[in-house]
């Protein structure tokens, strides 16, 4: 007989996961299906960001820091320290603990929710039914009063440089994650997010990084002001950054790999040890839905869905990087907790316009709202106000003064559209301005707000006392 669930999830990550625990919440019977086999052999939950994506980048990103600032930057508060060394090996394991950790704690969620994990491939059939095949090629089918499609996304190839994790030369992110040997030279082809995450970690472990971006535009969807400082410290910390450079094709060689790249010079071509191809990510919708079952496609692989995330199928949504929207996880599980209100009966809602955006690199970049550029484009009359860190006595005593606070007001409401921040922990400082986008406070709002001293907020409050010329520790202009 074939069970029938309230809900069935196809897909554990971040967006999957989370959906599946609100329903579990919400008094549904649900079950989520997952595939996912970690780097010791066993099933895991958590998709591509706990297994092979954010957790284990940021597990690097901390580590490389604090190797790279033990050798660069003890000196400025008159602690010498010698004789340091690199245990790579040590590093990667403490990076494999922490996903081990972070997995088996969603595994255990499901657990404590009443969630049943169906372990296998889970495919969409006509009439709400899903077909899970598992390791040992058997195959279950089970019904659903609801099916939520999660399934991710998965790493844009290119014809010009074939990835091959298993070989370890050209890699993609995952890969990239994953060397033994700190590579003398990491060529990057694409200077996006995930590029310049990883282009990080390597560079602050001593690789020499270049980084081929294909388009002009630094961050195209990042403040263009904001981008440009960005620029500038990434350059100042090593990373060969050339933009306009467009790869046409790779060829292994006993050095590694030689490739070759246009720009508007003309063609060039380099020798790298490593590569690393990370131009973007794509919806990992291959094989989620049999023909029979009609779902609908947009472009580029992307599940059609309206506002509520349902698809052109009643009672069938998606969520999370398989629909339209920033591929972000915080994102993601958003539109779970939605989607599993609104099958409850309950009134789901996501703000689109207050989803913040992260980089963590050093400097860390953070935004959300409106940029300046898509401000001047839709014609919105705006103010802005600028802090720079350079002027926070926080920021100078962690040695970390670089940087800056934007912020974009209305014109004529004051309300606040967007901000900006490159700088010390700005992944954790934007969310002031979330919560203030959230609530459609005005930057005045942000500036009658009492910030503690000495804090790094205290850029953020000094950035919206500027956008009416009234900042206290710098000259207005």
């Amino acid at each position: 007989m074939v069970k029938t669930y309230d809900v069935v999830i196809i897909g554990g990550g971040p967006a999957g996961y989370v959906a599946a625990i609100r329903c579990a919440q919400l008094g549904l019977e649900t079950a989520c299906v997952e595939k996912w086999i970690n780097f010791k052999g066993d099933p895991a939950l958590g998709g591509t960001c706990l297994n092979v994506g954010c957790i284990p980048s940021k597990a690097l990103l901390e580590s490389s820091e604090h190797y790279h600032y033990l050798k660069e930057g003890f000196g400025n508060h008159g602690i010498q320290v010698e004789g340091i060394t690199l245990d790579l090996d040590k590093m990667m394991v403490r990076k494999e603990d922490i996903v081990l950790q972070l997995t088996n704690g969603v595994s255990t969620l499901f657990k404590a929710n009443g969630v049943e994990w169906l372990q296998g491939h889970g495919k969409l059939l006509a009439g709400r039914q899903v077909e899970i095949t598992h390791q040992d090629g058997s195959v279950d089918v089970v019904n659903a009063d609801h099916v939520i499609i999660a399934t991710g996304s998965m790493p844009i190839e290119i014809g010009a440089a074939p990835v091959n994790n298993a070989e370890g030369i050209i890699v993609d992110s995952t890969g990239a994650l994953d060397f033994r040997q700190v590579p003398k030279t990491l060529g990057v082809i694409g200077a996006g997010v995930i590029g310049l995450e990883l282009g990080s970690v390597w560079n602050r472990l001593g690789a020499k990084v270049i980084m081929l971006e294909a388009v002009d535009d630094f961050l195209a969807l990042a403040d263009q002001q904001i981008a440009r400082e960005a620029l500038r410290q990434f350059k100042k910390q090593g990373l060969d950054i050339r933009l306009g450079a467009r790869v046409m094709a790779t060829e292994k060689i006993a050095e590694g790999v030689k490739v070759h790249f246009k720009d508007k010079e003309g063609e060039h071509e380099i020798v790298v040890e490593k590569l690393l191809v990370s131009v973007g990510r794509r919806p990992n919708t291959d094989n989620v839905a049999a023909p029979g079952s009609d779902l609908l496609f947009g472009e580029r692989g992307f599940i059609h869905v309206g506002d509520d995330c349902e698809t052109n199928l009643p009672g069938v949504y998606a969520i999370g990087d398989v629909v339209r929207g920033p591929m972000l996880a915080h994102k993601g599980s958003e539109e779970g907790i939605m989607v599993a209100e609104i099958i409850a009966g309950q009134h789901g809602h996501l703000n689109y316009d207050a989803i913040p955006w992260v980089i963590y690199t050093h400097p860390e970049i953070a935004w959300v709202g409106k940029t300046e550029q898509a401000l001047k484009t839709e014609g919105i009359p705006y103010k802005i106000g600028t802090f720079p860190f350079s002027a926070n006595g926080r920021a100078k005593a962690m040695d970390t003064a670089i940087g800056m606070v934007k912020i974009l007001a209305h014109a004529e409401t004051d309300t606040l559209l967007g901000c900006h921040i490159i700088g010390p922990y700005a992944s954790e400082l934007i969310q002031e301005a979330v919560l203030a986008i959230e609530f459609q406070a005005s930057s005045e709002d942000l500036a009658r707000t009492i910030h503690g001293h000495p804090t790094l907020y205290e850029a953020v409050h000094e950035a919206a006392l500027s956008v009416h010329g009234r900042s206290l520790h710098k000259i207005n202009t």
